[in-house]
């Protein structure tokens, strides 16, 4: 047990997200997504939804600063205009952890599938609203430079 750290980021979450390096992507998923098909490490998040998840993440995990999009949602109903209202607040947490993140990319359906083969790791939630899939880029740690 540790202090001052939330209680959903488990031991195997933690692990996972300081094995990231800069540059690699973490999907965060809602309940019907095919996590076990991407072919990565899946972490499961019972009881939660993904704002939650979220939220304890972005506590400890940088968004990389070096691309325009460091978070992407997936496309609702082939429509990149459209957003659900959790892809909605999403948006909105994001930007309360890191003020900088000004845009985010939308993938299509079929391309989000896609690109989770690349991904470095899945964390699958029990959200049940359709379209909460997200995908965080990871960013560095800011350390000064002498």
């Amino acid at each position: 047990m540790l202090k001052g750290i939330n209680p959903l980021l488990s031991g195997d979450l933690l692990r996972t997200l300081d094995q990231m390096g800069h540059g690699d992507q973490l999907l965060l998923v809602d309940r019907n997504y095919p996590a076990i098909a991407s072919g990565k490490q899946v972490i499961h998040i019972a009881q939660t939804s993904i704002l939650d998840v979220t939220n304890a993440i972005l506590s400890v995990f940088p968004l990389d600063t070096f691309i325009s999009a460091p978070v992407e949602r997936m496309e609702v109903e082939d429509d990149p205009q459209k957003i659900t209202k959790v892809q909605e607040s999403f948006v909105e947490l994001v930007r309360d952890h890191q003020p900088t993140v000004t845009e985010f990319g939308v993938i299509p359906r079929s391309a989000f599938y896609q690109r989770a083969r690349s991904a470095f790791a899945v964390v699958h939630t029990l959200e049940t609203a359709p379209y909460s899939c997200f995908i965080l880029h990871k960013g560095v740690v800011n350390v000064p430079v002498n």
